[in-house]
């Protein structure tokens, strides 16, 4: 039996120019669901529901993040040049 071959690893991937919407993506989706869930439980409890609290929570969540990462990643990055040491 042929083995098969996994499809060539730059196929799916986007373009370099993208990288800071998919920063923002990835960050905004990852810290939106933490903290929904720790807000969601502090406020309500992990009571019947709760699940369907914090996707509800996260519909709102999540846009609002991507866009707060997108605007406020080149003043974080400039911070961090302004903070941390370049070389050695």
């Amino acid at each position: 039996m042929p083995e098969s071959t996994p499809p060539t690893s730059g196929r799916w991937k986007l373009p370099a120019h993208f990288t800071p919407v998919a920063f923002a993506f990835f960050m905004s989706g990852i810290m939106a669901l933490l903290m929904c869930l720790v807000i969601t439980a502090a406020n309500t409890g992990f009571t019947e529901g709760y699940l369907l609290r914090v996707l509800k929570a996260y519909q709102l969540a999540m846009p609002v993040a991507f866009c707060c990462v997108l605007f406020v990643r080149p003043v974080v990055m400039m911070l961090v040049r302004l903070t941390v040491r370049s070389g050695p």
